[in-house]
């Protein structure tokens, strides 16, 4: 399995056989070798994905929040109830809040759209984790 490395540049869609088709264009780097890659091959592509920073339990983990009624003032967002009494302590791998993105992703089966070797880009089909100017690896069999 060989791999090369670039930076995704952005996301658009293209004409191919008269219908549009939605690809992800990435510039592969100077030292890396891709004569080899051609149209209609299936990669893997693997990067890290979107950091969103220091998100609460709703927005990272999908909790539905606290009544809007009922004597509640100022918690509707609020996690709620952490735990027992009988630990006394709070378990490993409770959901709370906390840094929420930036991690490695790997998407698979990618179909290669166009590849110019002029201008050392590579379209493929179809959406690519991380944002613009991300660091991305592509996998993909001789």
């Amino acid at each position: 399995m060989k791999k090369i490395i670039g930076e995704k540049l952005k996301m658009t869609q293209v004409w191919k056989n008269d219908i549009v088709v939605p690809v992800s264009i990435i510039r592969i780097k100077e030292d890396s070798d891709f004569s080899d890659l051609k149209e209609g091959v299936l990669v893997k592509v693997s990067g890290l994905n979107k950091g969103h920073g220091f998100q609460g339990t709703v927005k990272r983990h999908g909790f539905g929040g606290g009544p809007k009624t009922h004597g509640q003032k100022n918690r509707f967002r609020a996690p709620g109830s952490i735990g027992h009494t009988a630990p006394q302590r709070v378990i490993k791998g409770k959901r709370m809040a906390g840094r929420m993105g930036q991690e490695r992703i790997t998407v698979k089966n990618l179909k290669v759209v166009e590849v110019i070797a002029d201008t050392r880009e590579l379209f493929l089909r179809g959406a690519v984790p991380g944002s613009k100017g991300g660091k991305i690896e592509v996998y993909y069999e001789n």
